[in-house]
């Protein structure tokens, strides 16, 4: 499983696994997160906000979407965030649902990225250990810890508090009064999850789903090599 900074600061890693790692994560940073922010622009646009390419939202380009914070907590915890894609509900026909669907298209990009890097992976592992090829072990170890990112931010993200894309997924739930009394406490809220990620006692649980999802993503994508 994935190495965190806890596993860096005590000493229990080496060298290569930890070059892995920290390439792995500016990896899903600057390529992952874009894709993750580009897929709900993308769905707004098609809804018909235009918000998200009025505001240079609609592309991949990594400075467009990349948020210090939550970059910061990727590196530390495998759990983080971009800069959240502005959208103008109202301007949807069926604001609610739309919502809702631009909201989850995120997580479904890393889901789905996932998907393609642990069949890289499987890919590389399955030749590279029937060749003895150690660098093509090595290889396929970059794209399982990138596949363990995407899936820590798509389980991550669906958290019902804001500026995660589950808090977008309540709108479709709460009425807006409530929703909008929420979102004043955005800053506290964070301060508070982070808390809870540095602490340990939100890592767990999430580690525990992420882990469950791992599983039925690699035991899918290494049938072929079974």
């Amino acid at each position: 499983m994935l190495r965190y900074l806890g596993d860096v600061l005590s000493g229990d890693f080496d060298i290569v696994d930890l070059i892995i790692y920290v390439s792995s994560i500016a990896f899903v940073v600057f390529c992952a997160t874009p894709l993750h922010e580009f897929a709900h622009a993308l769905i707004a646009v098609k809804l018909g906000d235009d918000t998200p390419r009025l505001r240079g939202r609609l592309t991949i380009n990594p400075m467009a979407h990349i948020d210090i914070r939550g970059a910061l907590m990727i590196f530390l915890f495998g759990f983080g965030y971009a800069k959240p894609v502005e959208v103008r509900m109202r301007r949807f026909k069926k604001p609610k649902r739309d919502m809702a669907l631009v909201a989850l298209a995120g997580p479904v990009s890393n889901i789905l990225q996932s998907l393609v890097l642990l069949f890289i992976y499987n890919a590389l592992y399955y030749f590279g250990s029937a060749n003895e090829n150690v660098m093509m072990v090595y290889m396929g170890m970059f794209f399982f810890y990138a596949a363990v990112i995407n899936i820590n931010l798509a389980v991550f993200n669906l958290l019902p508090v804001p500026p995660l894309d589950g808090s977008r997924l309540v709108t479709a739930l709460l009425p807006s009064k409530y929703y909008y009394k929420i979102m004043q406490y955005e800053r506290y809220i964070m301060i508070g999850l982070f808390v809870l990620l540095f602490t340990g006692i939100l890592t767990t649980p999430l580690s525990f789903i992420s882990t469950a999802v791992l599983s039925l993503l690699d035991a899918v994508t290494s049938i072929p090599f079974v």
